[in-house]
Order: structure tokens, then C-alpha cells, then sequence
């Protein structure tokens, strides 16, 4: 860093507004146990050898796990159930064309990839308590109205403010996750918590085949409930959420004093998140010039073409294999049971083996052997056992593969703010490829779908090269460094961490 850039970042830190509490930032007005005041000057005297690693790490997953995956779950439900509504009756009720109809799926997308930066950026200079529930609130009332809408044009215009409220809770999840777990232990729980969006996937399916008997009340089909009755649960699990979901380690009503100081001082072994990091435009401008943020958005990017193509069009293609609209919405719940199954197996093992791009390929390349499948099947109605197969390697190399590739950036990206806008330049780089996708499957090109299967396959291929590059890159690099100086160690007791990820002492993981 030049001492102009140092000058200038300077001078931004001055004029930025505190940062939320982080570890390190012990409140010294809090009353802990015992009744005494508890501050950071107090820290270095607390005895923690009596705290037990293991136990502590499980207590975190209990109480952060569950309550941002209901929160993702309901996301992604109240996103794909689209696709549930669409065989119940939306596009004859709304009288729209087939086209039309992916033009509201690209609309949604559209408001999810503008907005998804800044509120990363409003996370960061707020707290998860306020902003994920918030966020959360907002998107169930906007799903409630989808139900109520009355022509083309209301659809277009819920498609598209669905998408902005829900932007901000992945990239704001996975850094809040890297305020919490140490390095190598956050792709697991960034599995863990992508995991949801396969339940979301089965549970989507069964709640559509319920809902669906509501047809005849009140409205003459029953696409309307879906949108209304899990809209309406979404506004209800977020009001409660402003009381299960955690700021930070500091302020955290479960854990004593031993804990927050045993947590403190695990995270400064490995990242950046003890430090009080103001934020700065010149730390969001780190990660817009770091190569490797932008390798990280193309790497979800190829990933989000099939990610998405399969979640909103699966029951459309499970039913153009001859199937009726029942059977079709409980013929989903297979393949993301089993997507569900292989995320959390290659997440387990990719944190064992510390393999961050291999698992990732293998898991394309198992994708991949599902749309080969469903291409290679030119009778899909004559032998649909075999395209429902396809469905089942889609599903379980998809999911695992998607949820590798969102970690990377959370493991990898040093610096608060640098980490956060490169979460979200993730997830809106990678949420190009669905704004492509929501194109391809037409109503027409069914039940083949050669087109659609078609992009999702070559997107896999391209994954599996963008893999390959980061992985040569990210090696060449810490090579490179290996020869300059040793690895850092305890990087949230350092007063000179200017650089980031950018200073040679770091290393990252591939």
C-alpha cells in the first residue's frame, strides 16, 4: 500500500460511523456474571483452560445454525415456489405466455444482482440482528402479495422487489459465519446452511401438493395459496428471528465471559475478526481490484445457470414427462432429499481433507452425468425413468458443488469490509448466469428441454475450468509467498494488518 492510499484510507476511517461490535470490542458497561463489569483490558486475565473446544464449537452451531437456515430456507422456498405455482395455474389465470412468464423469473434476478453489495455493505455498518430479520420481514410480505396480484403487470413488479429483499441474506450469512468460526471450520457450516435450500426444494414440493386441494376456495386454483400461506409463515418466523438471531461474540446473550475471551482468542490463531475494523470506501474498492474476487463470482456464476434452472423449472420438466401436476410436485422431493444427502457428505469431506477445488469438480462432473442423461433420452415420455434419474446426478452434484464455491470467499478474502463486498460480488456476479437462465427452459421445448439441459452442461464444463484456474493461481500464489516469509500466525493480535489478504505472510486455501 502506497502512503497515499494509506493517507486516504485514513482519512475515510475518520469520517466512516463506528463499526458494529466486534470481538475485541468487549462492551465495558455490560454486567456479566458475578455481577462485575467485564472489558477488553480484562481479557488477557480470565482463565479459559477449563472451556472445552469441541463442546463450545457445538454450542455456536446449536444457536447460529438453525436460525439462519430457516431463514434460507424460506428465501429460497418463497423464490422457487414460482415453479409449484406455474403447474397450479398461474400463467392461465394471469393469462400470460410462456415467455412472459420468464420474463418474471428474470426480473427477479435483475433486483437480486443490483442490490446485493450494498447490502453487504448496510450489514456492515449495521448488525445481523436488525438487518437479517428485517430483510426477512420485507420479502414474506412482498411473497404474501404474489398471491394477490391481478395481471402481468403486478407479477413483473413482486418478481422484481422479491428479489431485491432477498438479496442481501446469503453474502450477509456467510460474513457474518466469518465473524464467528475460525477459517477452516466455515465451509462446512456455509454447507450446512446452503444445505437449506434443498430442504427448501422438498419441502416445496410437499407444501404445493397440499396447498394445491385448496383450488375452489375463494379462487378457482390454488396457486394463490401457495404464495399467500408461506408468505404470511415467512412474516411470522422474521418477527421472531429479531430474538434468535446473534450480533456478534461480544454482545451475545448465551456465552459467559470465559467464552467470549476463549473465542476471541481462537479467531485471532487464524482471521481477521478480532480486529475493529472501520469501515472504508477504500476497502470496498480492494476487492473490486482483486483479481480473484471476480474468479470467485465466475466460479458461483457457472454454478448458478444450473443452481437455479433446475430449482424453478423441475416441476415443469418432471411434469412434461406425462406426469399430472400432483404427481409431479411430490416427484420433486426425491432428488433434493438425496441433494440434501450428498451437500452435507462432500462438506464433511472437503473440511476433512482441507480440499476446497477438487470436491468442487468431482461434484460438477457428477451434475454433469445428469444432463447427459436427460440429453441422451429422445423418448422422455416412453422411458421418463431415465430422465427422472438425470434428475437425480443434477441434483446431488449441483448442490454440493454451489456451496463449495460460495465459501471460497469467505475463507480466503482478509479484511472486514474487503470480505463482505467480495461476498456480495459473488452472489451478484454469479446471479448473471440465473438472469441467462430464466430464458432457456421455453414452454415449447418440451420435454426435452434440449436447450436449457444444453447451457446447464456447458455452465458445468466452465465450472470445472474456472476450478481449475483458481486452483492453479491460489497454489502458484502461496508458492510465491512460501519464498518471501513463513505463514502468519495469530492475525487478530497483529497491529499491522493493513494489507489484508494481499499481505505475503497470508495464505489461502484451494
Amino acid at each position: 500500500m502506497t502512503a497515499s492510499e494509506r493517507a486516504e484510507a485514513k482519512v475515510s476511517a475518520d469520517d466512516a460511523q463506528p463499526a458494529p461490535p466486534q470481538l475485541g470490542q468487549l462492551d465495558a458497561d455490560k454486567k456479566h456474571e458475578g455481577g462485575q463489569t467485564f472489558s477488553a483490558s480484562d481479557s488477557d486475565d480470565i482463565e479459559t483452560s477449563d472451556i472445552n473446544e469441541r463442546w463450545l464449537l457445538r454450542k455456536l452451531d446449536v444457536r447460529l445454525l438453525p436460525a439462519v437456515g430457516i431463514l434460507y430456507l424460506l428465501s429460497f422456498l418463497d423464490r422457487s415456489n414460482v415453479g409449484n405455482a406455474r403447474i397450479e395455474g398461474l400463467t392461465g389465470d394471469l393469462h400470460m405466455s410462456g415467455n412472459q412468464y420468464l420474463t418474471g423469473l428474470t426480473l427477479y434476478f435483475v433486483g437480486y444482482v443490483i442490490f446485493e453489495v450494498p447490502c453487504n455493505i448496510i450489514l456492515k455498518r449495521t448488525t445481523p440482528r436488525f438487518w437479517l430479520p428485517t430483510l426477512t420481514i420485507l420479502w414474506g410480505i412482498v411473497a404474501t402479495l404474489m398471491g394477490i396480484v391481478q395481471d402481468l403487470t403486478g407479477f413483473f413488479i413482486a418478481r422484481f422487489f422479491l428479489g431485491v429483499t432477498e438479496s442481501g441474506l446469503f453474502p450477509g450469512v456467510v460474513y457474518y459465519f466469518s465473524m464467528w468460526y475460525k477459517r477452516r471450520e466455515r465451509q462446512f457450516r456455509i454447507s450446512l446452511f446452503f444445505s437449506a435450500a434443498a430442504l427448501a426444494g422438498s419441502f416445496g414440493g410437499i407444501l404445493a401438493y397440499g396447498i394445491g386441494h385448496m383450488r375452489g376456495i375463494v379462487w378457482e386454483n390454488g396457486w394463490r395459496w401457495i404464495f399467500i400461506l408461506e408468505g404470511i409463515a415467512t412474516v411470522v418466523v422474521a418477527v421472531a428471528a429479531y430474538f434468535f438471531i446473534y450480533n456478534y461474540p461480544d454482545t451475545a446473550e448465551f456465552l459467559s465471559d470465559k467464552e467470549r475471551v476463549y473465542i476471541r482468542n481462537r479467531l485471532a490463531s487464524d482471521s481477521d475478526a478480532t480486529h475493529d475494523e472501520r469501515f472504508t470506501w477504500g476497502n470496498v474498492a480492494k476487492a473490486l481490484r482483486d483479481p480473484k474476487c471476480w474468479l470467485y463470482g465466475l466460479s458461483f456464476h457457472t454454478m448458478s445457470l444450473p443452481l437455479y434452472t433446475f430449482s424453478l423449472f423441475l416441476p415443469s420438466i418432471i411434469r412434461a414427462l406425462g406426469y399430472t401436476a400432483a404427481n409431479a410436485q411430490l416427484l420433486t422431493i426425491p432428488p433434493y432429499a438425496f441433494a440434501f444427502i450428498t451437500t452435507l457428505t462432500v462438506a464433511t469431506l472437503s473440511e476433512k481433507y482441507s480440499q476446497r477445488a477438487i470436491p468442487l469438480i468431482a461434484s460438477a462432473s457428477f451434475a454433469i452425468i445428469g444432463y447427459i442423461l436427460l440429453l441422451a433420452n429422445n423418448d422422455p415420455i416412453g422411458r421418463p425413468g431415465l430422465s427422472y434419474a438425470g434428475t437425480f446426478f443434477a441434483a446431488g452434484g449441483i448442490y454440493p458443488a454451489t456451496a463449495l464455491a460460495l465459501s471460497w470467499p469467505a475463507i480466503n478474502v482478509s479484511g472486514q469490509t474487503k470480505r463482505a463486498v467480495a461476498n456480495g460480488m459473488q452472489i451478484s456476479i454469479g446471479n448473471l448466469g440465473a438472469v441467462l437462465g430464466t430464458q432457456l427452459y421455453r414452454q415449447n421445448d418440451g420435454p426435452r428441454y434440449i436447450v436449457g439441459h444444453s447451457f446447464a452442461l456447458g455452465y458445468l464444463f466452465g465450472n470445472i475450468v474456472v476450478s481449475l484456474v483458481l486452483y492453479i493461481i491460489l497454489k502458484r500464489e502461496n508458492t510465491k509467498r512460501a519464498t518471501i516469509t513463513e505463514e502468519v500466525q495469530n492475525v487478530g493480535d497483529l497491529d499491522d494488518w493493513d494489507l489484508g489478504d494481499d499481505d505475503p505472510r497470508w495464505r489461502f486455501q484451494y
